[in-house]
């Protein structure tokens, strides 16, 4: 069994976060709700839900929900044409394939957003498999995501490595008995994502794709014997 190296999307192999971040605040305004940007910014990676418990608080009117995600998902639908993946992710998810891992892209976005996103990524030959939050119940930072992005690939939490960009993949992944790499392209900063467990951070996808041999990801073999 190969060791698998799981990937978050938004934020760590495409440059989605503040589309995100906008999207939702545009979305809450519809509803008559203006939290800062930041907070709003500070919950991308977590599953709709989750992000309104986060921005809104548990308190607030839950009758709002449905029409506030749909409409988010809407405004977000705009960027669409615009997804651009960050400089060196498809090389990088090649480079992890190629020294042997089993690539799998485990985002909390939904179905529809993540097809398109996998067309701007443009690395359909190396992605053995891929889950979003229409496959878990609890998204990101429970560990179901990261749970069934393991099972679709047949791998153990000890054979695997999680790559992403938030606290809330840092957790979710924790919480799966999975360790962490970090980005930092998604906007949270080095001190938080170590904090919070990081086990290696990068500036951003180029940049742990230069300094491969480095990293825990350079070397697949050590993560399947459980170093």
């Amino acid at each position: 069994m190969a060791p698998t190296a799981l990937f978050d999307v938004d934020g760590t192999l495409l440059d989605t976060n503040y589309l995100h971040t906008l999207a939702w605040a545009e979305a809450l305004a519809q509803y008559g709700h203006t939290p800062p940007m930041a907070r709003i910014h500070a919950s991308i990676g977590m599953g709709g839900d989750q992000l309104l418990d986060n921005v809104l608080g548990e308190a607030r009117d839950r009758g709002q929900d449905g029409g506030i995600s749909s409409a988010q998902g809407a405004l977000y639908a705009r960027f669409w044409p615009s997804l651009r993946a960050f400089e060196g992710a498809g090389d990088l998810l090649r480079a992890v394939s190629a020294r042997g891992w089993t690539v799998v892209l485990a985002s909390s976005a939904s179905g529809r957003d993540l097809r398109v996103m996998r067309r701007a990524l443009d690395a359909e030959d190396v992605v053995t498999a891929a889950t979003s939050a229409d496959d878990v119940e609890a998204s990101k930072p429970a560990p179901d995501l990261v749970r069934a992005a393991l099972d679709k690939a047949g791998a153990r939490a000890a054979e695997a490595v999680f790559v992403g960009d938030t606290l809330w993949d840092i957790r979710s992944a924790s919480a799966a008995g999975v360790p962490c790499i970090a980005v930092l392209s998604g906007g949270w900063s080095e001190h938080d994502l170590r904090a919070a467990g990081a086990l290696e951070v990068h500036e951003n996808a180029a940049a742990l794709l230069a300094g491969l041999s480095d990293s825990v990801l350079g070397h697949p073999h050590a993560r399947e014997a459980g170093d």
